[in-house]
């Protein structure tokens, strides 16, 4: 290996090292300020669900709207067993302004949260006030009127949206406590009963026993602190397990690129989602980057919906890599298991046609991993699928960073 080779390995290891150290100070700072606010936070929309409320996600930018739509899918779909599905809707700038398309949903016990309240030329902050205008309890992730702002310390859109992540992720998973007791939830949800059950790893810190509001609210506070260091914990892991495969899976997709080729992505569910960050960021020329084409095979509804009617839900990516890949181009699967039937069958759809592969999966890899299904492996190392999205959302966000 040259000497010039030596300096450029050294040069991306080091930026490595600086990615993941702004992200572990990031992470750090934003949970410690932000913990008790967002324990407090959980009790009123716990109670806000319990008088049938619903949770309005608003966004406007690209990466926003996939956020918005991340956290409706897992309020809506929840993993945790045994627990209640809790109404959430998605409202992104594809359905025009923000503000018109919460005014005819909004209701008093709603609650809204905005996603891109920095970026989007103030269309989030209007939504919120014709939210607080309909008493609907509001969030944001930046300063944009909202009762309850969570700003990141970070100027890095990246790092702020993986911070956001967590948070609304956290905000879905520790809500459930507030249902554990019910009578923290005001008169409105007052039985007595509990339904810890399967969803004990959730919340580790929570005693059963408790009746009383201000211990519960800090047994949440822990866990919120918690969950931060878990997720900093498995930050760490992906981005060093894996600095040799991000570092030539971005080399080889950088390599396609330049050469005429495009980006696919693809995932279930919030994986779904995270596919739509993956293309809004590629396709963003934001912060100096090349703009870059990239396609997200999860997007088209339509598409989607007539594959799995006609011919079947393992074929939905398959069919659209056989529509829109050719040689050159690079297919990016992410997956929390590693053995999504419809992942797998992309995957190997793409090698027949001479795409690069690319997947990010959790667990051990399932058997994307076992089996080597892809060229370039990502593997989180946990078992637990919130903390699995927000590692991989570090992972291709350097992976975007290291392709330029």
């Amino acid at each position: 290996m040259t000497q010039t080779a030596l300096s450029a390995d050294e040069r991306e290891d080091e930026r490595l090292n600086t990615l993941l150290a702004e992200r572990t100070e990031a992470n750090s700072r934003f949970f410690d300020e932000h913990a008790e606010r967002l324990a407090r936070l959980c009790h009123l929309m716990a109670e806000r669900f319990a008088r049938a409320g619903r949770l309005l996600a608003v966004g406007r930018p690209p990466a926003a709207r996939s956020d918005a739509r991340h956290v409706a899918v897992e309020f809506v779909h929840p993993v945790i067993v045994g627990k209640r599905a809790l109404p959430a809707l998605a409202l992104d700038g594809a359905g025009g302004e923000l503000a018109a398309q919460l005014m005819p949903l909004a209701r008093a016990d709603d609650i809204v949260i905005a996603f891109g309240a920095d970026e989007d030329d103030g269309q989030a902050a209007h939504a919120l006030a014709l939210a607080r205008a309909r008493s609907c309890l509001t969030i944001a992730g930046a300063h944009a009127g909202a009762e309850y702002e969570f700003p990141p310390p970070s100027e890095d859109p990246y790092i702020r949206q993986e911070l956001i992540e967590t948070l609304y992720h956290v905000l879905w998973e520790l809500v459930h406590v507030f249902f554990e007791h019910r009578g923290l939830l005001a008169d409105r949800d007052p039985r007595p009963t509990h339904e810890i059950g399967a969803a004990s790893f959730l919340y580790p810190f929570l005693d059963e026993r408790e009746r009383e509001l201000e211990p519960v609210v800090e047994d949440v506070r822990r866990s919120v602190l918690a969950k931060a260091r878990d997720v900093g914990a498995l930050r760490v892991q992906t981005l060093n397990d894996n600095r040799a495969t991000l570092t030539q899976a971005a080399a080889r997709l950088r390599a396609g690129l330049e050469r005429g080729g495009k980006l696919l992505a693809l995932g279930n569910g919030g994986s779904a989602t995270d596919a739509m960050d993956v293309v809004a960021d590629f396709r963003s020329g934001a912060r100096g980057r090349r703009c870059r084409p990239a396609i997200d095979l999860s997007e088209d509804a339509g598409i989607l919906t007539a594959i799995a009617n006609d011919v079947g839900v393992e074929a939905i990516f398959a069919r659209q890599v056989i529509a829109y890949g050719e040689p050159g181009d690079t297919l990016l699967a992410l997956s929390t298991s590693g053995s999504s039937r419809n992942v797998i069958e992309s995957l190997a759809q793409a090698r027949r046609q001479r795409l690069a592969t690319i997947a990010m999966v959790g667990y051990d890899g399932g058997r994307i991993a076992e089996e080597r299904l892809a060229d370039h492996v990502v593997v989180t190392r946990s078992e637990h699928i919130p903390r699995i999205q927000e590692a991989q959302a570090s992972a291709y966000h350097t992976l975007r960073e290291l392709v330029g």
